[in-house]
């Protein structure tokens, strides 16, 4: 069987073709790093700890993997913070959204189950069952849930894009970024942004319809009068 040669890439011999090769390459790195530089000036303002979060009404936590069925050190970060807000005074509602599109995975009910065991009463916790990621789980809090106004609860890697997008899909939002041990997965997470961010560019300029929509729900509205 003879042997396939490939051909190795020949860069420019010209000064001036390798200037090209060169503008070109600074060109395509520039475009890429756009969408995160949008993220980040879009959310300048609007991100802080517990403390620095003003009074919402509702906490808004994006799911982040579960361990054997329990939340993740990442997730549990996250609520703990949630609880904290609520503790405080500064939410009255908290909506947990994540993934439950099969029967043996099912964040949102580990999430409130969390949630009642430090403290945050049953009542209080909303679940979306149909945030497959953060683009969803934004525009089903407006659309589904009839929330205006929120505190995002997330890392600090994923908290800026969660407030631009809520922003675009029509929610006032302050973010709440949990600190994280700088392991592998944070480094991933802050890597996978970069690439994200794009992808929330063109949610926001398009604004789709998530994956799946459904009926409105009252839930929110129950647990802020209740």
């Amino acid at each position: 069987m003879p042997r396939i040669r490939l051909k190795r890439p020949r860069l420019p011999r010209t000064r001036a073709g390798r200037r090209r090769l060169v503008r070109g390459v600074v060109a395509g790195c520039v475009l890429a790093l756009t969408p995160a530089a949008w993220v980040y000036a879009a959310t300048a303002d609007r991100i802080g700890t517990v403390a620095d979060a003003p009074a919402s009404g509702v906490a808004v936590v994006f799911g982040a993997g579960l361990w054997d069925g329990k939340p993740s050190t990442y997730l549990a970060n996250r609520l703990d913070a949630a609880v904290q807000l609520y503790r405080a005074g500064k939410v009255k509602a908290v909506l947990v959204t994540g993934d439950n599109s099969r029967t043996e995975y099912d964040e949102p009910d580990a999430m409130r189950g969390y949630l009642v065991q430090h403290g945050v009463p049953d009542q209080r916790v909303v679940s979306d069952f149909a945030g497959f990621d953060t683009w969803d789980s934004c525009t089903r809090a407006k659309k589904i849930f009839g929330v205006d106004r929120a505190i995002l609860v997330s890392q600090g890697f994923h908290i800026r894009r969660a407030v631009a997008l809520c922003e675009a899909a029509g929610i006032t939002s302050y973010g709440v970024g949990v600190d994280a041990a700088h392991d592998v997965t944070w480094y991933y997470g802050g890597v996978r942004e970069v690439f994200a961010a794009e992808k929330a560019a063109v949610d926001a300029a398009f604004r789709p319809d998530p994956t799946f929509l459904g009926p409105k729900e009252p839930g929110v509205a129950r647990a802020l009068a209740g």
